[in-house]
């Protein structure tokens, strides 16, 4: 995985190696400035695959040939390529965390050589499933109580944006995956029901459907909208299901799929059809270009839509095109292993970083366990919930929030997930990170949840880091 990168992340590495920077420590940063979707809040998904990537990072041999052909290497730096391993430690948020603008979400301390050279694959694989962890937590809130099948394989955007997609959409909040891959990779449920083609396969319709019920008594979900959805495809489906009842035939999950026309209304209708001959208990499942908001519109409208099965909209992010996470120098440390803090200046006030190694606290309300509000301190604060608290917003001081002493309880985001190269954490259960992350979003207040114009959540820099910051930018302007 060592070419996994931009160019000029491995000519920067050079520079450092020949201008003697290589082994300076430093601090990089994960974080990003804006909420994709318009949502309040983005799910931290990639974590396990960042860590993977770090542990097994090398160059082969056939890498560094390929690098000769480039030009502008040189002999000395590829040959120490060819012992090259990531030894740093790494601060990260736990994969399925609610996170916000602003806050350090995984923390790069290594030499900087190592630390540049990962930015590009860090930022790839962390971008990209927090993005499809956060759409799938909407369509989630959308759905309410019903299931939420990712469909999504076949519109991803290559192979690994399709199997990846599919383990942050489990995070997110879906139920199951049709992503077979995904399933033996990650231990995700794994679903299906028919294509159209396996109805245009036999003589009829309602052989089609007699057939897959044999075949699949366990989950017979048929998809009814082949030829025409209420006077074929549904009546043929109860006659299949009245079939495999008088057959003796016992039915563990089975249904119907909507996969065109007017889904509120044909729902409707399926519904008192089944109804009217006792399939009380039969599935209606929906597709056909889903998202977080034709998901609510459906429910608002009265569909009788039990299970979604969301796949383009989802797994290629539709409404944001990337999550825009950055990755910046916060800190380097001197010969004597004192930390210097670094700061970024930009025109754009938005983008001015925030310097030194920092940690990150949430703030519940003690009666509620709601978030109140996310600090982002430097890492040597210390903070105590016997103390009253007050924070304030950074450019606009006027706007604190006081909590007093025992009304709230604080939490550290950042903890050490790997050492001199080597994770201390085991390789993620996908299980228990989608109920971790059921229990994350439930600390969020529901105008926070809205899917259009939510609460945003509050985030504040502590008044050491404030001025930390107001000093180095005065100091910058100053020379």
């Amino acid at each position: 995985m060592g070419l996994l990168t931009d160019l000029y992340q491995l000519r920067m590495m050079q520079g450092y190696y020949k201008t003697g920077k290589a082994d300076d420590i430093t601090v990089f940063e994960r974080f990003y400035r804006i909420n994709p979707y318009g949502s309040a809040y983005t799910i931290v998904a990639g974590v396990d695959h960042a860590l993977d990537y770090l542990e097994n990072l090398s160059f082969t041999a056939d890498d560094i040939a390929y690098l000769k052909t480039l030009g502008g290497f040189q002999e000395d730096f590829l040959r120490y390529l060819q012992s090259f391993r990531f030894t740093g430690d790494v601060y990260a948020m736990p994969e399925g965390s609610v996170a916000f603008p602003g806050e350090p979400l995984f923390i790069v301390k290594a030499r900087r050589i190592e630390a540049q050279l990962v930015e590009t694959a860090l930022s790839t694989f962390l971008n990209h499933e927090s993005l499809i962890a956060t759409k799938a937590s909407r369509v989630r809130w959308a759905a309410k109580d019903d299931p939420v099948l990712e469909f999504g394989l076949r519109r991803a955007q290559g192979m690994d944006a399709g199997v990846f997609g599919a383990r942050a959409a489990i995070i997110g909040g879906c139920d199951a995956t049709s992503n077979v891959l995904a399933g033996k990779m990650f231990g995700a449920k794994v679903v299906g029901t028919m294509a159209h083609s396996w109805v245009m396969s036999f003589a009829s319709e309602f052989e089609a459907f007699e057939r897959f019920i044999e075949l699949y008594p366990e989950n017979a979900i048929l998809v009814v909208d082949t030829f025409d959805t209420l006077t074929s495809g549904v009546p043929n489906a109860i006659k299949a299901f009245q079939l495999a009842k008088s057959r003796g035939i016992k039915l563990l999950r089975y249904g119907i799929r909507l996969d065109s026309g007017d889904l509120a209304y044909l729902s409707g209708e399926a519904r008192r059809m089944l109804d009217s001959e006792g399939f009380t208990n039969a599935i209606i499942s929906a597709s056909n270009d889903l998202d977080e908001h034709l998901v609510q519109e459906l429910k608002t409208q009265g569909a009788k839509i039990t299970e979604w099965g969301v796949g383009t909209k989802l797994i290629t992010g539709d409404g944001c095109a990337a999550l825009g996470g950055v990755y910046k120098l916060a800190a380097e440390y001197d010969k004597a292993g004192n930390e210097i803090p670094k700061l970024k200046i930009s025109e754009n006030p938005e983008k001015v970083t925030n310097p030194g190694t920092k940690a990150v606290y949430r703030i519940y309300d003690k009666a509620t366990g709601k978030i109140k509000v996310e600090l982002i301190t430097l890492r040597q604060e210390s903070l105590s919930e016997i103390e009253t608290l007050t924070v304030a917003d950074e450019t606009h001081p006027w706007k604190k929030m006081t909590l007093r002493a025992g009304s709230y309880e604080k939490r550290e985001m950042l903890s050490l997930v790997m050492q001199g190269g080597r994770r201390l954490i085991p390789v993620a259960n996908l299980a228990a990170i989608q109920a971790y992350t059921a229990r994350e979003l439930k600390t969020l207040w529901d105008e926070s949840r809205r899917l259009v114009n939510p609460h945003p959540v509050k985030v504040d820099l502590s008044n050491v880091l404030c001025s930390l910051k107001k000093e180095l930018i005065n100091g910058m302007h100053g020379k």
